[in-house]
């Protein structure tokens, strides 16, 4: 029985579980990246909602696949009505209990992929393919430490749950039709984030610069795979002649029927972090302006767009503002179409304290004044919980315990499952100091990759926080 004891005869303990789970992980490596890559394989991106599949069929695909390797492991499993599915290890306490949960619904691939993103490949102790990091690699990492638990008979005074989301990436209903249809737990960790602990996250607006019908120059405008993406490409057609037209860098111009195809060339990555990426909507917008390829309508409406790709940091709507606990607001264009002869444009930004969903509408519409229309808003407030409070305490001592590091709990504009529950966080499994290889893009990129040996100290790191959080009165 590994259950923990007193502190007094805690370090023997730790040294035998530690060596425990060392085992344990070393006997179980490759079944569980057996798993994550049986996980990979399905292209669980959301889709048109179909019968017994309110989110579409592969992300239904991919939740059964991971209710049936949890009973595989011996768990008992339940499918909720089938917007979310847990896998539970028994414990004492009738009325509370603890998880974990995860997601396997996907961003769309994108492009910029040098092989199938839905075959897991292994190159360098890396793990490449889509979902990998975010957020496959640690739902099979929350299984096992369950199955640790499990087989090592360790009686819980309160029963686990590793809750298997499938709908995070987008609207996270699935969270919502749960809270709303069962007993929320008395804490819980999400595994979809970056170590040490995430104890607050970023308010979240989101909303469409939408133009008039211009019936002008543009004929087609296209880029972005998610609304929070930064896209790395984006291409318009215009009705004009290619001898006209300059070069400018990273821009490629093809002839197209009577027009020309203009494509931006830019650097993809995730809303919340988009330090580094080159927005390609951006980059198109400024060549349509610089060439004058726009009636007045549509340079109205692109000298907005231009305001909003002018920097992450919304300085060019006027929007941005910073604070303490969160640092900076940050705002992306992630879509790009054309809908009924009007261009639509798809926000994304993560706010802080310093401002709310209103003010930022607001700032945005006096920037954008009559050249598009702001539409489609919607906003959810920050959340952040004291540091000090047992169960993050349990998380962050565990978690420099087992890395030797002396790191404090973050904030981030990323947006996961914590802020749905009244007590949680977000608790790796990625490092925000990791340098990728050159092979390796980051979650929502192509070529998304997870280091193999930081995914099973992620797994360890779970096994004992889970351990201390049962010995917390909640």
């Amino acid at each position: 029985d590994v259950s923990l004891t007193t502190k007094k005869g805690r370090t023997n303990m730790d040294q035998a579980l530690n060596q425990k789970i060392d085992a344990f992980i070393a006997a179980n490596k490759e079944q569980i990246l057996q798993d994550i890559a049986a996980l990979v394989a399905i292209n669980s991106v959301e889709g048109e909602p179909a019968e017994g599949a309110p989110y579409g069929v592969g992300t239904r695909a991919a939740l059964d696949k991971t209710l049936e390797l949890a009973a595989g492991m011996g768990f008992a499993t339940r499918n909720c009505e089938n917007h979310i599915g847990y896998a539970e290890l028994a414990g004492a306490d009738p009325e509370k209990y603890l998880a974990t949960i995860c997601h396997v619904d996907v961003v769309p691939e994108g492009n910029g992929w040098t092989a199938d993103p839905f075959t897991m490949q292994i190159k360098d102790n890396y793990m490449i393919g889509r979902g990998v990091a975010d957020d496959k690699g640690p739902m099979v990492a929350t299984l096992y430490a369950l199955k640790f638990l499990k087989e090592e008979g360790v009686s819980l005074r309160y029963p686990i749950r590793a809750l298997v989301g499938d709908n995070e990436e987008t609207h996270m209903h699935d969270v919502d039709y749960y809270l709303a249809n069962y007993p929320a737990p008395v804490f819980c960790f999400t595994p979809d984030a970056e170590f040490p602990v995430c104890n607050g996250e970023k308010g979240h607006f989101d909303g469409k610069l939408v133009s008039p019908v211009c019936n002008g120059i543009i004929k087609d405008f296209v880029g972005g795979v998610a609304t929070n993406a930064v896209p790395d490409r984006a291409s318009a057609l215009v009705a004009t002649d290619i001898t006209k037209l300059r070069n400018a860098p990273n821009i490629t111009l093809e002839p197209e029927g009577d027009g020309v195809r203009i494509r931006g060339w830019g650097k993809s990555g995730h809303a919340a972090m988009p330090e580094g990426t080159v927005n390609a909507i951006g980059l198109v917008v400024n060549y349509l302006l610089d060439n004058g390829l726009c009636n007045d309508a549509e340079r109205a409406y692109l000298e907005a767009l231009k305001k909003l790709h002018a920097s992450t940091a919304g300085t060019g709507l006027g929007i941005d503002c910073a604070d303490g606990p969160f640092g900076p607001l940050t705002i992306i264009g992630g879509r790009i179409f054309m809908r009924e002869g009007r261009i639509v444009q798809t926000m994304d930004s993560r706010y802080p304290t310093c401002t709310d969903g209103d003010t930022i509408a607001k700032q945005i519409r006096a920037a954008i004044g009559t050249g598009a229309e702001l539409t489609d808003v919607g906003s959810a407030k920050p959340f952040y919980i004291e540091a000090d409070t047992p169960a993050i305490k349990a998380c962050i001592d565990t978690y420099n315990e087992v890395t030797g590091e002396n790191a404090t709990p973050f904030t981030m504009g990323g947006g996961t499952y914590a802020r749905h529950f009244p007590y949680a966080v977000s608790f790796g499994p990625e490092h925000s100091d990791m340098v990728l290889p050159e092979f390796g893009g980051p979650m929502h990129g192509a070529n998304e990759a997870a280091p193999i040996d930081k995914l099973l100290e992620a797994l360890k790191i779970y096994i004992i926080a889970l351990l201390r959080l049962e010995e917390i009165d909640f």
